[in-house]
């Protein structure tokens, strides 16, 4: 037997020729090993033949990652106009970036990023001196993929804790500056994940994390109990005190702040990632204990601010679309609430700066901004530049200005300082990216579902567009876990609109976008809601003769990348390219992994009843494909160091598909080094992958860029 035999048995991958055959080009897969696993379900046996796959810590499986990656790169690196559009996104990403500003002490701070930089580096400056550079993420690595993930500083601002993270993976260090001088305080601090850093003035601060699992993967191990504690500067972190959580209280999501005074510790837990428990406690008492104020996680509180013993909550008890109540911490029980701002028929979601309370609705996706007092009572509506999304409306209380941001699909976010007396804003920076807003228009549509549920949906092309049915189409989409997406600029998306493309995002079910009301119609034994919302957004866009079925592409990532998948498994003829990124793929297994344990609440699991068995088969993207059909042209992207989605669900959902499709489009996988769910890829990478998709996309609906 030949050595050559040897590592291909070993590595779990074989050869059979030209497995399947593409229009363009003869395109052999790798043709992946298969296993005898089984699970049962309620008395129902369920296959599992790429199970090996999900040992991310195996010589088999990094050698599929490097079989199916040549694969892919050699069929991108024959497209003729590849090398051309990353080119000109190049160009494009090359322009000054900055973050808004945040006063820390005696400074201001800022991200800045030159254009191509790997990371944005963070600046600060004094008023009427110089900029100065206070952190460079891009020399914490060579390669640019190990990012700033986090900082925060005392309330003085003579300390900075900052978070990194290496290779994307949610894990974090944290490491303690003197702001004076730069130099290190106390050790770096490892292995913390899905925490902020919550400072108790200059002696400490609360974070959150799990404990690492021993002698298993460290990117897919599931992590159960997150705890809570407490670090003293200057002391081993093996000796921080315990404050919150662990197996005592088996809560997945531990999450902890201070009131802007520091009188008041808030902590919020939760089982999902949605509604939480809320708990305070009183840091000037010595005696002070922690006080369960919601002893349920039926819904979402969370304390924006105090006046000495008033705390002030939003919340969606007993008002789905958000209000701001007012209660005495001596009695803070929800029976004592007092309704500051109520609820009305937008969403709302609030923040603090200045005295004030700053009101944000969505009115149809799109922002409307009000200031009030403490009170509640309306001081005045915000003037914006447009119809868009406003975003960063906070600062501290002795603040006279804060700085927000205003984009849209075709504007390019654009920082305005707003002063919070008069109410008056100016430009503050505006971005230099290549880009002339008045040759685009962006349109909101709303189309009827399966159901008869109205849809919103922002279409966005260059302005005398033809509707004859031939434009390249990108249909975004993400629809769940009440996240609301609303308009803003993309850069990459560039590429799309100067070939005369559109590029339309729908609002499904399952979003924020209506309140909790439109969250849980797109969860559980109602999650199909999202896939018939998302496949009539499509069918809207091919009947109204914006596109075709041969120019339409669908885009989703991590949950919207579950939303791909059971879209072009439910309906793969409707599509002619499909991108699942990161993408929630396997339905039966995903709470085996990382904090994937804490989606069952918009998800279900399929442990929970036959009925949710039942249901998750049905639409689980692995589960539907069915052997011997035409599928879309496919790209499936991930990343090697992703625990929060991680990529077994999209190596094995690329390997079944591979084995199942009959058809000749090609249906590849993409598998990024060094990178994670998504978070803190060098400019590099978002620059390669993007073009990658591009010229996937073109090449695929036989549009040649130019």
């Amino acid at each position: 037997m030949n050595k050559l035999f040897i590592l291909i048995l070993a590595s779990g991958i074989s050869y059979s020729g030209y497995a399947q055959t593409n229009s363009k080009k003869m395109l052999s897969y790798p043709n992946t090993e298969k296993d005898n696993t089984t699970d049962a379900y309620f008395n129902t046996l369920v296959s599992d033949p790429y199970r090996w796959l999900e040992n991310d810590r195996s010589e088999a499986t990094k050698e599929w990652v490097k079989e199916e990656n040549k694969v892919t790169q050699d069929y991108l690196s024959k497209i003729s106009f590849r090398d051309l559009i990353k080119t000109r996104l190049e160009k494009l990403w090359n322009y000054e970036r900055i973050s808004a500003p945040t006063k820390e002490g005696d400074y201001i701070y800022y991200s800045k990023n030159d254009g191509l930089q790997s990371q944005s580096v963070v600046y600060r400056q004094k008023e009427g001196q110089e900029p100065e550079i206070f952190l460079d993420p891009n020399k914490f690595s060579a390669d640019g993929t190990t990012s700033l993930a986090g900082m925060d500083f005392t309330k003085d601002g003579s300390l900075a804790a900052y978070q990194i993270s290496e290779g994307g993976s949610d894990w974090r260090k944290v490491i303690v500056l003197k702001t004076t001088d730069k130099s290190i305080v106390g050790d770096t601090l490892i292995d913390i994940k899905f925490s902020g850093i919550a400072w108790k003035g200059n002696e400490g601060f609360y974070y959150s994390s799990y404990e690492k699992a021993k002698g298993t993967s460290e990117l897919s191990a599931m992590t159960q109990y997150h705890k809570l504690y407490y670090h003293t500067l200057g002391t081993p972190q093996i000796e921080d005190k315990l404050i919150f959580g662990g197996s005592a209280t088996p809560r997945r999501y531990i999450g902890a702040g201070l009131t802007e005074d520091q009188r008041f510790l808030i902590i919020t837990a939760a089982n999902s990632t949605s509604g939480n428990e809320l708990y305070v406690q009183d840091l000037k008492d010595p005696a002070g204990k922690i006080i369960n104020v919601v002893a349920n996680m039926t819904n979402e509180h969370q304390v924006l601010d105090n006046e000495g013993n008033t705390l002030y909550v939003e919340t969606n008890l007993n008002a789905p679309n958000n209000r701001v109540v007012k209660v005495d911490f001596s009695n803070p029980a929800p029976e004592n609430w007092k309704d500051i701002i109520p609820e009305t028929q937008q969403v709302l979601s609030v923040g603090t700066g200045g005295g004030k309370l700053f009101a944000h609705y969505l009115k149809d996706a799109t922002s409307l901004v009000m200031q009030y007092d403490m009170n509640g009572k309306l001081e005045r509506n915000i003037d914006l530049p447009g119809v868009g999304t406003a975003s960063g409306f906070g600062s501290k209380k002795n603040e006279k200005d804060l700085y927000f941001t205003f984009t849209s699909y075709v504007y390019p976010p654009t920082i305005f300082k707003y002063t919070i007396n008069s109410g008056k804003s100016e430009l503050y920076k505006k971005p230099g990216v290549q880009f002339d807003p008045s040759l685009y228009e962006s349109k909101q549509v709303f189309y009827t579902s399966k159901d008869g549920t109205k849809v919103p949906m922002i279409i966005t092309y260059k302005k005398g567009i033809k509707l004859d049915g031939t434009n390249p189409t990108m249909l975004y989409g993400y629809g769940g876990f009440n996240i609301s997406l609303t308009p803003a600029f993309s850069t990459s998306n560039i590429i799309l609109l100067e070939q005369g493309g559109i590029y339309a995002v729908a609002n499904l079910r399952g979003g924020g976008e209506y309140g909790e009301k439109w969250h849980i119609a797109g969860t559980k034994l109602q999650k199909q809601n999202v896939f018939d919302d998302f496949i009539a957004a499509a069918q809207y866009l091919i009947d109204n003769k914006y596109t075709s079925t041969a120019k339409l592409a669908i885009s989703g990532g991590s949950n919207g990348g579950l939303l791909v998948g059971a879209a072009m498994t439910q309906r793969p003829e409707l599509f002619k390219v499909a991108f699942p990124a990161v993408g929630v793929l396997d339905m039966l297994r995903y709470n085996k992994f990382t904090a994937g344990a804490g989606w069952g609440y918009d998800y279900g699991t399929a442990e929970d009843s036959k009925e949710m068995f039942d249901y998750l088969i049905h639409y689980s993207p692995y589960h539907a494909l069915k052997q011997g059909t035409a599928y879309p042209a496919t790209l499936i992207t991930t990343a090697d160091h992703d625990d929060r989605v991680v990529p077994a669900h999209s190596f094995k959902f690329a390997a079944r598909l591979q084995e199942f499709h009959n058809g000749s489009n090609p249906v590849l996988i993409r598998i990024e080094t060094k990178a994670g769910h998504g978070a803190g890829k060098s400019t590099a990478q978002i620059i390669a992958e993007q073009a990658d998709k591009w010229a996937f996309m073109f090449y695929n609906m036989g549009i040649a860029v130019k």
